[in-house]
């Protein structure tokens, strides 16, 4: 019998003004589109928006890499790392064993 793959670690968007700020002014000094941020991050800009907006919460890891990547900032600056705990997704921070 196969182990199943453990799902994806999720991450949540620690701030919706900290990603706008953080799209206004990147690593490299010039501004992102919501639609330039998703494309490079391969979300929909949808996606984005809801990030911003509080709307979606949480996105898989290699897509939080993905757009902390394009603005040229460390994930943890953007993101916080969630851990499944039944259906609730809570900081990893908190996850007391």
């Amino acid at each position: 019998m196969s182990a199943t793959p453990a799902p994806p670690t999720m991450y949540a968007v620690a701030s919706g003004d900290r990603l706008k700020m953080l799209m206004e002014r990147t690593g490299t000094g010039g501004a992102v589109t919501t639609r330039e941020l998703a494309a490079a991050a391969g979300v929909s800009h949808g996606t984005i928006g809801g990030l911003m907006s509080g709307t979606q919460r949480a996105i898989p890891e290699h897509k939080a890499k993905a757009i902390a990547a394009r603005l040229g900032v460390d994930l943890l600056v953007l993101f916080i790392p969630m851990e499944r705990a039944g259906r609730a997704l809570i900081p990893a921070q908190q996850v007391v064993a």
